[in-house]
């Protein structure tokens, strides 16, 4: 089996109604395992879509900012509570996260990474790292509930979960900048 298949089987499988439902039932759940699993089964498909429609990527995304920049807008979209809460409650909503982070993360992520150099990445991590602390930090300081559909400790859960992730980015990159990759490279 190719990449793609692989990526479609995963999208299936996640948009199965029990699957779903129990990957939607926790909050930091859905956030953290469903979403970026939908992410990566784009990321699985893109080399299909790449190798049929190589003149759109060339023409739409030859240097890797635009797919990028697409990239971000709808990581970006997905992390705000009112999103997370209209997925479960709006089923159009929750077909757009299905279409949304497979096809318009996903795979321009894929097309994109390749393309972009060390340095621009970096930059991408830098600002997924702040955003994922300061996400944390809303998500464990805000006194209310900010999704209608999970609870405050289900929130505050969550917030432990950005922080965690955004400490593990700054391992990461102080990791990229003492590592000489010349090493591994020859």
């Amino acid at each position: 089996m190719n990449q793609f298949t692989f990526g479609l089987l995963l999208l299936i499988f996640l948009a199965l109604p029990p699957v779903a439902y129990l990957l939607e039932s926790i909050m930091i759940v859905h956030m953290h395992m469903q979403m970026p699993l939908l992410v990566i089964a784009g990321f699985l498909m893109a080399r299909l879509f790449q190798d049929k429609f190589p003149k759109f990527f060339v023409n739409w995304n030859l240097n890797g900012i635009p797919g990028i920049l697409l990239f971000s807008i709808i990581m970006i979209y997905w992390m705000i509570p009112r999103a997370m809460d209209d997925a479960l409650t709006y089923q159009t909503v929750e077909i757009f996260k299905y279409i949304s982070l497979p096809f318009l993360a996903g795979v321009p992520l894929r097309d994109s990474w390749q393309k972009i150099n060390l340095q621009m990445k970096n930059a991408v991590i830098i600002i997924f790292t702040i955003i994922f602390f300061v996400m944390g930090w809303l998500y464990i300081k805000w006194p209310e509930q900010l999704c209608n559909n999970y609870l405050i400790i289900e929130q505050v859960t969550l917030g432990w979960g950005f922080l965690t992730m955004a400490v593990c980015m700054v391992i990461y990159l102080i990791y990229d900048t003492f590592v000489d990759r010349t090493a591994y490279e020859g």
